[in-house]
């Protein structure tokens, strides 16, 4: 395994290109036991200041990538540059490209009813022989629901997935995830966020120009104002104190 760890504010990050992340990926696939992948971004920053439980997960991932083009900038500052943004959305479709290649099999547990089905459809047009072997959009309040938890982790196990695309939202999917990773006996996990959603085409992605300068939040906020105001504006604040405090006690 490569080893680029290092220290960027309050988690580590694997400075790794899109291609060693995807080599670490096919060799955490097949060495028998069970993985999962982060991929923070400012607003994960945010809570693990004040999330003892997502600091825990963050800890424990065996792959932790970095989502968005503010932490590429604030790495810069720290001079710590990282060399490559990896967001689960950009991280995503190349892991359906290698599974198509090396048949590893896919689960996707996620987004609104419906959702899922039409993301694995098209999916499946896109890569050729992408195996997905089962989809499933969890009620609102599931997490909460012992039984509900019990009969998702059975249906997982049933299909067999190799790899597991889990789309509920942060912090929610990271901790699912590492909560129930023994259970679920897959090899490898991912937390995708919207994923699945853009996959689907229900959610359209930022263009490629405001992915690449940074400002897909900003998009976000314009397509979904009442779902994004509090983390962008009201949550996204407080990465500056954040910034600062690490940047001081980095010196």
């Amino acid at each position: 395994m490569i080893d680029r760890r290092f220290k960027l504010m309050n988690t580590n990050i694997d400075n790794l290109t899109m291609k060693e992340a995807l080599e670490e990926i096919n060799e955490l696939l097949n060495d028998g036991k069970y993985h999962f992948i982060v991929t923070p971004n400012l607003d994960h920053i945010v809570k693990l200041e004040v999330d003892a439980e997502l600091q825990e997960v963050y800890q424990s991932a065996d792959l932790i990538l970095t989502d968005g083009t503010p932490l590429i900038w604030i790495s810069k500052l720290y001079k710590k540059p990282i060399v490559e943004k990896i967001s689960g959305s950009d991280l995503f479709p190349k892991v359906c490209e290698l599974a198509a290649k090396e048949h590893y099999k896919i689960f996707l547990l996620g987004a609104m009813e419906g959702v899922a089905i039409k993301a694995a459809i098209n999916l499946r047009k896109k890569y050729d022989g992408l195996q997905i072997v089962g989809t499933f959009s969890p009620p609102f309040g599931f997490d909460k629901d012992e039984g509900a938890i019990n009969q998702i982790i059975e249906m997982i196990n049933a299909a067999k997935p190799d790899i597991l695309a889990v789309g509920l939202g942060a912090p929610k999917q990271e901790k699912f995830i590492f909560k129930y990773k023994d259970q679920l006996k897959v090899p490898l996990s991912l937390a995708i966020g919207a994923t699945i959603d853009f996959e689907a085409g229900s959610v359209k992605r930022a263009p490629k120009w405001m992915q690449n300068i940074g400002l897909e939040w900003f998009y976000r906020l314009l397509k979904e104002p009442r779902r994004m105001y509090k983390r962008y504006l009201m949550d996204g604040v407080y990465i500056f104190p954040i910034f600062l405090k690490y940047f001081k006690s980095d010196k």
